[in-house]
């Protein structure tokens, strides 16, 4: 249905050459987007949000006020970024020196949440379905479905695909689902009622 809702942009924003913004998308007060970026469909930028240069954000992305998405940092599909939540691109920042060819790349993967005043450091990949809390600073990689919090950030559990904090026995009552761990760690839904029960 998307497809037939042509994009809308609100007059304040300037949109440079050689942008793509796709079917359904709303883009709010005061934004700028800049050359080479590609939004997807049915995403929503909130008021004073600057993408790119040659950046890449995917369908149903939501993007929150005075949030900037630096070149270098990729937003897949159903990604939430939550107000003035910040990414970087370079590591060892100098006003003097130029560091334009040293850009880190960062990978935010399929719906994963960054909370309101968190800090992404370049050259990290937040995992699918991630949560990351309020005010937490991201240094390195974080695992699929991982809880994060504080500075720097650190894993205190895991959360569901619907959002929902997942108890000891790796449930949530958001969607009334079991979950298990895999060998090498990593978080993934069954069907596990009956498994439980066994």
């Amino acid at each position: 249905m998307s497809e037939l809702v042509p994009p809308s942009v609100h007059e304040s924003c300037y949109i440079d050459d050689f942008v793509e913004i796709g079917a359904g998308t709303k883009i709010w007060h005061f934004s700028h987007i800049l050359q080479n970026s590609r939004i997807g469909n049915d995403c929503s930028l909130g008021q004073n949000v600057v993408v790119g240069p040659n950046v890449f954000i995917g369908n149903n992305v939501k993007i929150q006020n005075n949030v900037s998405v630096y070149e270098g940092v990729t937003l897949e599909d159903n990604v939430f970024c939550g107000p003035s939540c910040v990414f970087t691109n370079v590591i060892n920042p100098r006003a003097e020196v130029v560091r334009k060819n040293e850009y880190k790349r960062t990978l935010v993967k399929k719906g994963a949440t960054i909370g309101a005043n968190c800090t992404i450091l370049s050259g990290t990949e937040l995992g699918n379905y991630c949560f990351i809390g309020a005010g937490a600073t991201v240094t390195k990689d974080v695992r699929a479905f991982a809880l994060m919090v504080g500075t720097p950030a650190r894993q205190v559990g895991w959360m569901s695909r619907v959002g929902g904090k997942l108890d000891k026995n790796l449930y949530c009552r958001l969607s009334d689902t079991y979950h298990s761990i895999d060998e090498n760690g990593d978080l993934y839904e069954t069907n596990a009622h009956h498994d439980k029960a066994s």
